[in-house]
């Protein structure tokens, strides 16, 4: 059980009525946590010994307004109980921007994988380089992704386009 969660079932356990306002500012702490905590405590499973504390008004969300109480009909056959903590959900945005930070990380490694397959080969269409890339990098990379790191590669000098054929790049040594 965490800090919250024991806080919570100490201010509740001599049947006083909690409300998430009157905590916030007692603890003067992180909202969404606090929130967190409350809701797991509150809609737990039925089937595990019941809620822990009681919910008013009845309901999933908890509002500054609500109020909670210690349920003293709470019994379990274990001593120790493990209450899982609700977890929150990732935004699209929060997602988007996630996705980004991962393949700005793993461009270095793309960069990598790349040069190396050119200073083995020396010379090497386009659909062969993207297809060693793929099958040698140990994540999923899409083709347009190496693209841009192959056009980075020619602007820094690692590689550049065949004089004969522009689908064919060729290692600078």
């Amino acid at each position: 059980m965490c800090g919250y969660a024991s806080f919570i079932n100490f201010r509740t356990s001599r049947n006083r009525r909690i409300s998430l306002c009157h905590e916030y500012l007692f603890l003067l702490s992180d909202d969404g946590e606090l929130r967190r905590t409350l809701q797991s405590l509150s809609l737990g499973k039925q089937g595990t010994g019941g809620r822990v504390l009681i919910k008013t008004p009845k309901g999933k969300d908890v509002n500054d307004s609500d109020e909670f109480v210690y349920n003293k009909e709470f019994r379990h056959r274990m001593c120790r109980i493990k209450i899982n903590q609700v977890q929150l959900k990732e935004t699209h945005e929060e997602n988007t921007a996630t996705n980004e930070r991962v393949f700005q990380d793993r461009q270095y490694q793309v960069d990598a994988a790349i040069v190396r397959i050119m200073k083995m080969r020396r010379t090497l269409p386009h659909n062969l380089l993207v297809s060693e890339c793929i099958s040698q990098l140990r994540f999923h990379v899409r083709p347009s992704d190496l693209k841009k790191r192959i056009e980075s590669l020619i602007d820094r000098d690692y590689i550049r386009r065949s004089k004969d054929n522009s689908s064919i790049y060729d290692y600078i040594a």
